[in-house]
């Protein structure tokens, strides 16, 4: 059908900034998750990474939480740079504001510093969370999150020029507020959208 309209895929690639970076000597978590992308219901596990946005005035971060329930966008920031406080902590603390933890959480990201080092795994002593960790280099073992900027990029960012961060920050929120948790089907969500999907999640009793 694609071919028939004249219709060929955005999705590409351009450049990549190094956001990840695991050469500390803060513990790395064992790959917990073990690429088991689905949960029975929300607030089981989460995943979360970050990536770069370029704009006129220079790089802008995002990290996002998203809990594999729902594929959502439960948790995000944007930042100048790259400390914890700005990224890893800020996503996490808006994360555990929009839903509530079931049971034990299994949280999953890549080895980089910002989820390794002492001041984000202080947020999680207190709570019912395991950490989870990807292998080293290995992209797949966070496929969702890595999926997720993979469409943000393709579908948003890759077609913008940003001239300032604050038009950025503008276009994520709308993005992500306003399109992707709110009206983008998934096919792994039986084209249902993350808003659908969560509502189905607490209003169905036979997936409570």
């Amino acid at each position: 059908m694609m071919h028939n309209a004249a219709i060929r895929s955005i999705m590409y690639k351009k450049y990549r900034v190094q956001t990840t970076d695991s050469s500390h000597d803060y513990p790395v978590a064992k790959n917990l998750l073990n690429r088991e992308f689905t949960a029975d219901k929300p607030g089981q596990k989460w995943v979360s990474d970050i990536t770069y946005i370029p704009t006129g005035e220079g790089w802008l971060y995002l990290t996002t939480v998203l809990d594999l329930a729902d594929r959502k966008v439960i948790g995000w920031a944007l930042s100048d740079g790259l400390k914890a406080a700005d990224t890893s902590v800020a996503a996490w603390r808006m994360a555990l504001k929009n839903r509530r933890i079931e049971g034990e959480l299994l949280f999953h990201s890549d080895r980089g510093v910002q989820y390794a080092c002492t001041e984000f795994r202080g947020h999680l002593k207190a709570l019912p969370v395991v950490q989870s960790m990807s292998r080293k280099g290995n992209c797949w073992d966070n496929a969702v999150a890595e999926s997720f900027f993979k469409t943000f990029k393709s579908e948003l960012v890759n077609h913008a020029n940003f001239p300032t961060r604050a038009a950025a920050r503008l276009a994520t929120f709308e993005y992500i507020e306003g399109w992707y948790n709110r009206r983008r089907k998934h096919s792994s969500l039986n084209y249902r959208t993350p808003a659908q999907q969560e509502s189905y999640f607490y209003t169905t009793p036979m997936a409570a």
